[in-house]
């Protein structure tokens, strides 16, 4: 592994990967820890504004430009800054377990997701990882969604057995005769 694409890309591009970085890394002590504190709180902060800064940042980069100079990264991007706002209005108002879904959802759907595209073939860290064999990069991102997609079915599986039955189709009910 090189750090050289990163040292020589532009500082657009540095920006966006340093920050990338950072919320990669605080991510989980910010999502995982066991008491909600004053340090979870400092961390969120720092996480959260990270976060916009990727988002913000990736508008600046147009090597990935599909239409014109557009890119469909920059509807993650959208959807990163409308998440982040959803998730400070449910922390605000008190709904603290969607403010935890949006946050891990970001996480792992919008920031590792996102991170696994940059193992295309020519993209930088594709290049810093492999420079030799680029096609390396498909292998880490089959892995990457593999992983993505067994931890959703876990996840799904465990809020249908903590969730009663009796709330799951409501609609299945029969209705009372009058």
């Amino acid at each position: 592994m090189t750090l050289a694409p990163y040292l020589t890309a532009a500082p657009n591009i540095q920006l966006h990967f340093a920050l990338a970085m950072i919320s990669l890394i605080l991510g989980p002590v910010a999502l995982y820890m066991r008491k909600k504190n004053r340090t979870h709180k400092i961390i969120g902060y720092i996480w959260v504004i990270c976060m916009a800064g990727v988002a913000l940042s990736s508008f600046t980069i147009h090597s990935f430009a599909v239409i014109g100079p557009l890119s469909p990264i920059y509807g993650l991007a959208i959807f990163t800054l409308w998440s982040l706002y959803t998730a400070i209005r449910h922390v605000i108002a008190g709904r603290i377990a969607l403010h935890r879904l949006v946050m891990r959802n970001l996480y792992w759907y919008g920031l590792i997701l996102a991170g696994l595209a940059n193992f295309l073939p020519g993209r930088a860290t594709n290049h810093a990882f492999f420079p030799e064999n680029p096609a390396h990069g498909f292998v880490v991102i089959g892995l990457g969604v593999t992983a993505l997609v067994i931890n959703t079915i876990r996840q799904k599986r465990r809020l249908i057995k903590s969730v009663p039955k009796s709330r799951i189709f409501p609609l299945e009910k029969p209705a009372t005769m009058v």
